[in-house]
């Protein structure tokens, strides 16, 4: 029996959950580029028996496929210890399925202690609790103490200079040019394709769509709460517009990793539609602002919570910047081809 075969019996008969059947399409796409996510496979591992959690699956069956020649090469105790979780999970697979040429793996191998990173609380600034010195009397060293009026216009002329020192760094401060505020070209904006999406299985307005944007490490997964707009089958191979560089956050569980791009207004709710002939990955940018963006966009300075309420579509439906004073900017690509909302004119984009 071939390795594909005997690989064939991890695709149990089991019903998965749907956060397992999204966790199991994602690692049967990375399997293709496996070497590059050891460390997170391995880390995944840390915690669970199979790559979903307690059951076998596809996943299993594609990685293990990949994982396994490599796993050979891991010979040295370094090696060994650095992937310890995968071999666990190798000699668990390798048993299921009944494999012919079993790698040998000695789980009894002393190895140094694994240490986990902890992150680091912030800590609070501490509060200044000293009480506070009384003003200190000039040094007169060999000399009679100075009476209160020399006292006082001592106090006084340290009063001017802090005063005068004061006014110097306010005029300081002023001649500086004032600091430029966000503008379009920090946001990351891209061409994506879903190529599935699925119900959230813990929050009835939110779909969680694999999609590609031409990441070197394979799609991402992006919660959007578009139930009320899109039925399910409608979301499913489709291209859409998508901000990349916001800061992944958690949604029920699931941690999404960008914010696909709709306009709307009332009740109604449209995808931003990329330009014809659009590919994963494409950049898109508002005319004029075609920078660098913001590797991550950082959510305390709220840039894109700024941007936003300038983004809207047009008299003839294209999405733009709106400036004052100026001309409003299009969303296009580098052909200078717009994105477009399907019917919605006026309407408010994010």
């Amino acid at each position: 029996m071939s390795l594909e075969a005997k690989l064939a019996r991890l695709n149990v008969a089991e019903t998965l959950s749907t956060e397992e059947l999204a966790l199991a399409d994602q690692w049967t796409t990375l399997s293709g580029r496996i070497e590059q996510h050891l460390d997170e496979l391995n880390d995944s591992l840390r915690s669970k028996t199979y790559i979903v959690g307690v059951k076998p699956s596809k996943a299993d069956s594609a990685v293990f496929d990949k994982v396994f020649p490599l796993a050979s090469k891991w010979t040295s105790v370094d090696d060994v210890a650095k992937y310890r979780h995968i071999l666990r999970w190798v000699d668990l697979v390798q048993n299921k399925v009944g494999l012919d040429n079993k790698l040998k793996i000695d789980l009894s191998m002393e190895l140094p202690r694994e240490i986990k990173e902890k992150k680091k609380k912030d800590t609070k600034e501490a509060k200044d609790t000293k009480e506070t010195k009384p003003a200190e009397q000039p040094k007169t060293k060999g000399k009679a103490p100075l009476d209160p009026e020399a006292l006082a216009a001592a106090k006084a002329a340290k009063e001017a200079k802090k005063a005068a020192k004061a006014k110097a760094n306010a005029q300081a401060n002023a001649a500086k040019p004032a600091a430029a505020g966000p503008t379009p070209a920090m946001v990351d904006i891209r061409v994506g394709f879903i190529e599935k999406a699925i119900k959230h299985p813990d929050a009835d307005s939110l779909y969680v769509s694999t999609i590609q944007m031409g990441d070197e490490e394979g799609p991402r997964t992006i919660c959007s709460g578009l139930v009320n707009y899109y039925t399910l089958e409608e979301m499913q191979q489709r291209y859409v517009v998508v901000i990349a560089n916001l800061k992944p956050v958690s949604m029920r569980g699931i941690k999404s990793a960008g914010m696909v791009f709709c306009a709307s207004e009332g009740e109604t709710v449209e995808f931003v539609i990329p330009p014809e002939g659009s590919k994963p990955g494409d950049k898109l940018f508002f005319e004029g602002f075609d920078g660098v963006p913001e590797k991550q966009l950082n959510p305390k300075k709220k840039i894109f919570e700024q941007l936003q309420p300038n983004f809207s579509t047009s008299d003839n439906l294209d999405v733009v910047f709106k400036q004052e004073g100026k001309p409003d900017a299009r969303l296009v690509n580098k052909a200078g081809l717009p994105c477009k909302s399907k019917t919605l004119v006026g309407a408010a984009v994010k």
